[in-house]
């Protein structure tokens, strides 16, 4: 169907959390970096909000024009990894320090979704839902 299909039914109440998690896996999303001239700035771009890092991810280039000129600068140049989100949660949120979770499309007011830090999204090492002990951290 997906990811943006798959998160429009879910918002409609008539989608299946299970395949949407599957549908952000195997999505391509694209993520900004910062896009400056420090080292800084190839780095993910992502806001912290609720004492979780939120690495900002889109479905196309056109999610991620909208998300631009919301913040007033579309003007400029939006450098981005292409990445599936698959790896994204399962290599990069574990490198992330605190926890982390992926939000799609934040500019899309019907269109975005988060995914937060918990098992079955995240490795369980990263989840804030699964105990430490159970997760294999000592």
């Amino acid at each position: 169907m997906g990811l943006t299909a798959e998160i429009a039914a879910y918002r409609s109440a008539t989608g299946d959390p299970g395949r949407l998690v599957g549908e952000f896996r195997r999505a391509v999303l694209l993520v900004p970096l910062g896009g400056g001239s420090t080292a800084a700035d190839s780095e993910l771009m992502s806001a912290v909000s609720g004492g979780i890092r939120w690495l900002y991810a889109f479905t196309d280039e056109e999610a991620l024009a909208r998300f631009a000129e919301a913040r007033g600068e579309a003007g400029r140049e939006w450098p981005y990894l292409a990445i599936l989100g698959a790896r994204l949660v399962d290599a990069v949120v574990p490198e992330v320090e605190g926890p982390a979770g992926v939000a799609v499309n934040v500019a899309d007011m019907d269109g975005s979704m988060l995914f937060p830090p918990v098992a079955g999204i995240v490795p369980d090492a990263c989840a804030v839902d699964v105990e430490a002990e159970s997760a294999g951290v000592a």
